[in-house]
C-alpha cells in the first residue's frame, strides 16, 4: 500500500501500525515524537493498535519548549 510519510510517498505492507512505522522509519527520539494521521493526532497509547491504510498521510512532530527572555 502507498502512504505519505513526512511528505514522501512510500510503500509499506498492509496493516502496518504506527508503532511499526516509527521503527521502520528509524525515527530519532521516538519516545518524544507526536504522530498525526490525516491531520488528526494519534494517541501514544494507540500507536501499537492503530493500523494505517492506503492513502494515509503521516507526519512526525516534535514540540519544542522555549520562552521569551
Amino acid at each position: 500500500m502507498t502512504i505519505t510519510v513526512a511528505g514522501n510517498k512510500k510503500e509499506y505492507e498492509e496493516g502496518i501500525t504506527v508503532a511499526a512505522l516509527i521503527e521502520k522509519e528509524d525515527i530519532e527520539n521516538a519516545e518524544y515524537v507526536t504522530v498525526t494521521r490525516n491531520d488528526e493526532f494519534v494517541e501514544r497509547a494507540n500507536f501499537d493498535t492503530t493500523k494505517l491504510a492506503e492513502g494515509d498521510v503521516i507526519e512526525f512532530l516534535y514540540f519544542m519548549g522555549g520562552g521569551a527572555r
